[in-house]
């Protein structure tokens, strides 16, 4: 069991499959007592059961929604203890993503950016208040750090999202405030599956299954590291990027024209 996460109540959003299932088992698993939220209201029973948790659905991506959510597992779970800001979307589609649309660039905004935000308002002042600090979890992705070949709003809205978490960090870390961002590349989900042609290159260093996002996420935890890279050439990649940002945009123009020529979005 790990100390950080054992007897704490724990949110999970997304939950209902992917790697927000997987975080939610694992966080049972380490004895937490675990809310299940998800849009799909039977995926998210669904997930509960499975775990002995309690489903609270819901749209995380409004700010009455995520108000709506927090109360309940409130309710629930008498105290927030970790929250795990795991939903997100993809936003692709089309052929051009430069010219996608602005209502579709809202949505993802919203989601994968905006809940973190306004899920933060909402615990953020709580754990000061109380003194007892909190924990702070954002699934943001490889594409914030990297950025991505593909979806402009997913890459862009990654990139928002990890930058929020190192704000969040630096701003309430020392009052109390734990934030982690988990950045992974291919996953075995069903936005890879839908990936297409890019599904090959968002593989190439192996697509890991959920459940070893959430052993990555239970080890940076258990460790206090801000950085949880399931796939850890992820973090020489950063490096390099960091490094020699041209050389890194040359290398990626290069596997641009690769997915262009294999007739990728």
């Amino acid at each position: 069991m790990t100390e950080q996460l054992h007897g704490k109540g724990i949110v999970v959003t997304g939950a209902g499959r992917g790697i927000g299932r997987a975080l939610a088992v694992r966080m049972a698993a380490e004895g937490a007592r675990v809310v299940v939220n998800d849009l799909d209201a039977d995926n998210a029973r669904a997930v509960a059961a499975e775990i002995g948790g309690t489903p609270v659905p819901g749209d995380v991506s409004s700010t009455e929604g995520v108000r709506a959510v927090i109360g309940s597992a409130t309710e629930a779970l008498g105290r927030i203890d970790v929250f795990f800001a795991n939903a997100g979307i993809d936003g692709a589609g089309g052929t051009d993503s430069l010219q996608t649309p602005d209502d579709v660039w809202d949505k993802v905004m919203d989601v994968n950016v905006m809940a973190h935000v306004r899920a933060a308002r909402e615990l953020v002042p709580r754990w000061l208040d109380d003194g007892l600090g909190g924990r702070f979890v954002v699934t943001a992705s490889a594409a914030g750090l990297l950025t991505m070949i593909g979806s402009a709003p997913y890459s862009v809205t990654k990139h928002a999202a990890v930058g929020f978490a190192e704000w969040l960090s630096v701003t309430y870390g020392a009052r109390g405030v734990d934030v982690h961002a988990i950045c992974p590349q291919g996953v075995q989900t069903k936005m890879l599956e839908d990936a297409g042609p890019l599904q090959a290159l968002l593989s190439r260093d192996s697509a890991l299954p959920p459940e070893a996002v959430a052993d990555a996420a239970v080890a940076a935890i258990a460790e206090g590291r801000f950085l949880v890279l399931p796939h850890p050439e992820v973090a020489g990649y950063y490096a390099a990027r960091a490094a020699d940002t041209d050389r890194w945009l040359g290398g990626m123009r290069r596997l641009q024209q690769k997915v262009d020529e294999a007739g990728a979005p």
